[in-house]
């Protein structure tokens, strides 16, 4: 009896030994568990810490991106007024002015240019002989001729006053086709090239209005304007034209192509 007591008790004891031995084991795997875990809690943590900080960063950076545009969107806005007060100065300088293009230079030896305007007036009788007398200077632009150029430089002519600019000028597009001692010439207005340039972008969008009877005309100095629903309408530039299309279905689909 007491032998196999003691047999049990051995037993007993290598259990309680494996027991233990097993216990250790499992505290050890829980211990190395654990570092993992917290090491990769730390390296999370120190990702979204980087994530945040990348993250505010770019915000930053799009709040600068927000200003710099709308430093440069204001920065533009006042380039463009300047450019627009420039070419205002510059019409302003010239609306007194037409120029005369296609006479010879050599005709400026023989007569001076007040002259050859009394002759190319004789075009239009209705104007009569009172313009000529309303001449406050006349020269050839540019001032120094150049060899490479093979056509005559023009003749600019200064009024008095824009009435009689505006009466020549008439006169000239109603006549169409002028002559000067048998040699085709033409009348224009003064302009700077910044308002050349404006009056040309109208020109498709002139000529499709013209074919759908809306009575468009180019005012001074590169300004559209047409007749739409009994009103005249007028607009300073294609931007200001196309807003207004929109709130027009018709008159968009007329210029669907050219606006």
């Amino acid at each position: 009896m007491e032998s196999q007591i003691n047999i049990l008790e051995t037993r007993i004891e290598k259990i309680q030994e494996r027991f233990n031995k097993d216990l250790e084991e499992i505290k050890k795997s829980q211990y190395i568990m654990n570092n993992a875990i917290n090491e990769i809690k730390n390296t999370l943590e120190a990702t979204n810490s980087r994530i945040t900080e990348a993250e505010d960063r770019i915000s930053e950076l799009e709040d600068r991106m927000v200003e710099i545009n709308e430093s440069e969107r204001i920065k533009e806005k006042r380039i463009k007024r300047n450019e627009d007060n420039l070419r205002d100065l510059q019409d302003n300088i010239k609306r007194y002015n037409i120029r005369i293009i296609g006479v010879p230079e050599e005709e400026d030896k023989k007569k001076d240019h007040e002259k050859i305007l009394e002759e190319i007036v004789e075009n239009f009788p209705k104007l009569g002989k009172e313009i000529i007398t309303q001449v406050q200077e006349t020269q050839r632009i540019p001032n120094r001729i150049n060899p490479r150029r093979n056509t005559p430089r023009h003749i600019l002519i200064k009024l008095t006053k824009i009435k009689h600019k505006e009466q020549i000028l008439k006169a000239a597009r109603e006549k169409q086709q002028i002559t000067h001692k048998g040699i085709p010439i033409r009348i224009t207005a003064d302009l700077s090239i910044e308002t050349l340039q404006a009056r040309r972008e109208w020109q498709d969008i002139l000529k499709v209005m013209k074919e759908n009877n809306l009575q468009p005309r180019l005012l001074y100095p590169a300004r559209i304007s047409f007749k739409y629903e009994g009103e005249i309408k007028s607009f300073s530039d294609k931007q200001k034209l196309r807003e207004f299309c929109t709130t027009k279905p018709a008159l968009q689909q007329i210029l669907k192509d050219i606006l």
